[in-house]
């Protein structure tokens, strides 16, 4: 299985490229060339294709192999990075755009296809780890291709740069042909149906696969209050004049290592939840906050610390520590999140500029934020994952990919709408809405049946 971990890992590495490319480097490159705000701005629209993937996704279910799949967008990947290296932006623009654009459906169309084959690879126990590995391999390489390759895009220029990411991605077609990909149940199980590419009935087969409904409404609003949280306090901090150099280390560098660690929390906790016990039970609603938090110091301190731990359970609760349900870990996680944005709320109601003990809250409070939306995403996703296996494999790659693109949808229209709330209301009005929608999503997983231990 190790093997198949770091296939995901570098599949999913890869995956993050482009959009670490096009959010991070591209924008203050584009820039120093001289170009418009009105053309940079327009490049945005180049992340159309990772919207509108669900559409192709059922030709990628129902055709060819996954295999066949990822030769083909890697390959494309490969190709559109050498035309990107004899072309230069301001003489080429508009075929740089769309070269990328043409990247971005490739990384869409392989993004279908290594979500369906990990759907595929992955049984029960593994979905947590999988699912941390797909969350820190994306991030990494968005990193690595939004903030390594800016640091040297200098001395490499535009046409090596891309020359390089050519090779990269010719190196990985090479480890994909010479893979074995082994999926758990039997190819011949996806051809028992015949093919149906009608858009109708395919939403009719989704929406019909246990769960769904719900987790198309979670992963649609579960992200809206942290999304201005984490967006607009670092505007909030530029404005009370906390430096722009510390502003890029600690809400860039340092919150970047604490999502990766929330999330690699996130994929350890959902590994015990096979073994779980259930506290979404009237008057325990509290006790699972605590289970996560004893989980997390418990990761953070020497074994002997855990055994105490474990003794402080029992006496509490009259059983061992155990794993909790995802959706009993979800919920906990969710009023995690709600305090920590209750303590940025009295932070910048009570801010003081130039103050070290305020600018040491304001980071911590940062870091805390990024932490629990590390574990928060991980466990949604996993989450995502266990609905889609209920689905006929004909269909999985599509059912993901449909409630993928719900969370994508969720998060941009809101992101969208975040400036014009602050600029209207100002800061601390338009976080006590972001708490607001915050803690609706706790609302929402209330009335949810609890998942299967």
């Amino acid at each position: 299985m190790s093997a198949t971990y770091l296939l995901l890992g570098m599949l999913y590495f890869i995956q993050g490229i482009p959009y670490g490319l096009q959010s991070g480097l591209l924008p203050i490159y584009f820039r120093t060339l001289g170009l418009s705000f009105t053309k940079i701005s327009l490049a945005k629209m180049l992340y159309v294709p990772w919207v509108l993937k669900v559409f192709w996704a059922p030709v990628v279910d129902q055709c060819f192999t996954k295999k066949a799949w990822l030769l083909l967008t890697i390959g494309g990947l490969v190709l559109a990075c050498l035309a990107c290296s004899f072309l230069t932006p301001e003489a080429d623009f508009h075929l740089v755009a769309a070269v990328l654009l043409l990247m971005n459906l490739f990384a869409s169309v392989q993004d279908i296809a290594v979500d369906g084959l990990a759907i595929q690879l992955l049984g029960q126990d593994q979905i947590g780890y999988g699912n941390t590995i797909q969350v820190v391999a994306y991030k990494l390489g968005s990193v690595l291709a939004g903030g390594g390759l800016l640091t040297f895009l200098h001395l490499l220029g535009w046409g090596p740069l891309f020359v390089y990411l050519a090779i990269l991605y010719t190196l990985a077609v090479l480890c994909i042909w010479n893979s074995s990909l082994t999926p758990r149940h039997s190819p011949s199980e996806s051809r028992t149906k015949d093919r149906n590419l009608n858009p109708w009935k395919i939403l009719q087969e989704l929406v019909c696969v246990p769960g769904t409904s719900w987790a198309a409404g979670f992963v649609l609003i579960y992200k809206l209050g942290e999304q201005g949280a984490t967006s607009m306090f670092p505007l909030f901090l530029l404005d009370r004049d906390f430096s722009p150099q510390k502003l890029g280390f600690w809400n860039g560098i340092v919150a970047m290592v604490f999502s990766i660690a929330g999330s690699s929390l996130g994929g350890h906790l959902m590994s015990k939840q096979r073994n779980c016990v259930s506290l979404a039970v009237p008057g325990q609603a509290g006790h699972g906050v605590l289970v996560v938090l004893i989980e997390l110091i418990g990761l953070a301190v020497p074994g002997w610390a855990e055994a105490v731990m474990d003794a402080v359970f029992t006496s509490a609760w009259g059983q061992k520590r155990k794993g909790l349900q995802p959706l009993s870990l979800l919920r906990a996680l969710l009023v995690l999140r709600c305090c920590s944005l209750v303590f940025q709320i009295l932070l910048m109601g009570t801010y003081r500029e130039h103050s070290f003990i305020f600018e040491a809250a304001a980071v911590l409070s940062i870091c805390l934020q990024h932490l629990i939306a590390g574990l928060i995403t991980t466990v949604t996703f996993s989450i995502m994952m266990q609905c889609t296996q209920k689905a006929e494999q004909s269909i999985q790659a599509t059912h993901y990919s449909f409630l993928a693109t719900l969370e994508v949808l969720g998060k941009m229209i809101f992101s969208a709408m975040v400036g014009s709330l602050v600029d209207w209301l100002g800061f601390f009005h338009a976080f006590c809405i972001f708490l607001a929608f915050s803690f609706a999503s706790i609302l929402y997983t209330l009335p949810a049946v609890p998942a299967r231990t």
